[in-house]
């Protein structure tokens, strides 16, 4: 390959479009347009049905559906169609284009970037950063499941026991309720920690481990997996809201861990609800909570079913809420009543 200058990630993402990158392997004809989708058969994997590949022209974007459970940028096509690494197939797509710093500073509408993300330059998107994931602990925590915190927050026995909650008395979890966090197969990846009650001099409420990387999981996922696959796939923000979800009897929810859907997130909800899959957004009713549910809704609406639930009140979370009520809440969803008051 040429030896110039790399232009980094965002920038080539901007520069070249995932129509060109198909049109150069000569996929793209083979392709059903609706609007800004496309589909077929996932050229990746050689699959024969017509509906598993997806992109997305305006995002920019692929996903398959089948055998290959996999999605991404153009970087992440070509890394996989050529099976080489991100870094050289990003090197690839800048020698097929010939591109430079200066020419991948402007995005495909010609519009120049005021900074263009170098090689070495920390990357500050999820899609930036090479394949990651975070490995599995080698120890578990001793809780105590008892504390009265747990049982404040409305949880039952079962539910505390099946999320193993606990208070912890050792170790840098000391003083906190420990939260276990798996991966998609049921290991632990984290302990999330929550202050059994009001934090003093401005600390936070929760904590996580250093190099825990929150945007590569989504909390609850292997038993939401597991649960009834007719059901749709609600998504909240914190911990407590998907376990009274659970606990009101829907087990097939998941929380971000935050307001915000990374692009592992979306990718892992599709692979979990596959093509036509149906959504419901739980998310709180703050201003963090209707930016999160109106990005989450915008992204995933490229591919499945999305009924996201606005509350009337605002500052309303889903863990404040009866059993009775979130039943009556998700039931409204299901049945295509987008909107919901308390």
């Amino acid at each position: 390959m040429k030896n110039t200058r790399f232009v980094g990630f965002d920038a080539l993402k901007h520069a070249v479009s995932i129509s060109q990158i198909l049109e150069r392997y000569g996929l793209l004809a083979g392709l059903h347009r609706s609007g800004d989708n496309l589909s077929g058969a996932c050229p990746l994997h050689n699959g024969h049905n017509k509906s598993q590949f997806r992109v997305s022209v305006s995002k920019n974007c692929w996903i398959c559906f089948g055998d290959c459970h996999m999605g991404g940028s153009i970087v992440d096509f070509v890394s996989r169609k050529e099976r080489i690494g991100i870094r050289d197939a990003a090197r690839l797509i800048q020698e097929w284009f010939g591109l430079d710093a200066d020419i991948a500073s402007a995005d495909a509408n010609g519009k120049p970037h005021s900074q263009s993300p170098s090689a070495n330059a920390a990357p500050n998107r999820d899609e930036d950063i090479p394949a990651a994931f975070n490995p599995p602990l080698r120890f578990t925590l001793t809780v105590n499941p008892e504390h009265p915190y747990l049982i404040a927050r409305g949880l039952s026995k079962n539910t505390i026991e099946t999320f193993g909650l606990g208070y912890c008395a050792e170790g840098t979890m000391a003083g906190w309720i420990a939260i276990p966090i798996h991966n998609t197969t049921g290991q632990i990846v984290a302990y999330a920690g929550r202050w059994p009650g009001n934090t003093a001099n401005g600390l936070p409420k929760y904590k996580l481990p250093k190099g825990f990387r929150k945007s590569l999981e989504l909390f609850n996922l292997h038993r939401a997996g597991a649960a009834d696959s007719k059901l749709p796939l609600v998504v909240v923000e914190g911990f407590f809201g998907c376990m009274h979800i659970w606990q009101a009897g829907h087990g097939r929810v998941v929380s971000l861990m935050g307001s915000m859907l990374s692009r592992a997130q979306e990718e892992l909800i599709l692979k979990t609800t596959g093509p036509n899959g149906k959504v419901i957004l739980l998310f709180d009713e703050d201003e963090a909570g209707r930016k999160g549910r109106s990005d989450a809704q915008s992204r995933l609406s490229r591919w499945l079913t999305v009924s996201a639930i606005k509350f009337q009140t605002s500052g309303t979370q889903p863990d404040q809420l009866s059993s009775d009520h979130l039943r009556e809440l998700l039931n409204q969803a299901r049945k295509g009543e987008k909107g919901a008051s308390v």
